[in-house]
């Protein structure tokens, strides 16, 4: 199927969608909610423990990961939903596997964060 809309007009409605999925997911998605605030309050440390734009981009990014990670896992659970709440296996599966997947993001900044502040302090 070829997309309705070309150039400026397809980069502006896939904005606006977008910015429906980010809204969608503040007022349904209470993981999504508690990491944002998160990375909201940590942004100042991001300039406290970076000494290199590497350093802060690895700092951003992996907080930026684990968000985006919890959006397409907030994906997979909603279709999943979608096409029936009984429980079934594959199901069940799916929904481990983004949960898995959030987790391995959220060790990956952990790990970033951890070892930046130790080489900090140290």
């Amino acid at each position: 199927m070829k997309p309705a809309h070309t150039g400026i007009k397809r980069l502006f409605h896939s904005t606006r969608y977008s910015w429906k999925g980010l809204t969608a997911a503040w007022h349904n998605e209470a993981a999504f909610r508690q990491e944002l605030m998160l990375s909201i309050l940590l942004l100042p440390a991001t300039f406290w423990l970076g000494n290199s734009l590497i350093e802060w981009l690895l700092l951003i990014g992996s907080a930026v990961l684990v968000m985006a990670v919890e959006l397409l896992n907030s994906a997979v659970e909603t279709v999943v939903d979608r096409i029936g709440v009984e429980h079934h296996e594959l199901s069940g599966r799916a929904k481990d596997l983004g949960s898995a997947a959030v987790f391995l993001c959220v060790l990956f900044a952990f790990l970033v964060w951890g070892s930046l502040l130790i080489m900090r302090l140290a």
